[in-house]
């Protein structure tokens, strides 16, 4: 298992802990938030704390996982991204899709906005 799953305040919090998060882990990842989604998370933060480099499948994951809790209505935030993170959304231009916080504290505040 490559990550950790905690509720505060209402919201689930899955905290990625890989260094490299990569297509061997994506599509689990994918069928985690998919799960999540299912079993009715509308606000669902994924902090990236643990990772210095993902790749576009993971990213695709990630994605995926957008559209599905946008259909719901529901929110998908990222948090603590590392800057070499950061590089690869904006590189996919992902930086304007995805809520971005530099903690998980501001990503819990901005409900609360």
């Amino acid at each position: 298992m490559f990550y950790d799953r905690v509720i505060i305040e209402g919201k689930v919090i899955i905290t990625v802990e890989l260094i490299r998060a990569t297509i061997k882990e994506a599509e689990e990842f994918k069928l985690l938030l998919a799960q999540e989604i299912e079993s009715g998370t509308r606000d669902l933060i994924v902090d990236l704390c643990y990772c210095e480099f993902i790749d576009s499948t993971f990213l695709g994951a990630l994605v995926v996982s957008l559209k599905r809790l946008l259909t719901v209505k529901g929110t998908l935030k990222l948090c603590n991204l590392k800057p070499s993170v950061i590089s690869m959304f904006e590189l996919t231009r992902m930086h304007k899709v995805f809520e971005i916080y530099p903690s998980l504290d501001s990503a819990l505040r901005s409900y609360n906005e």
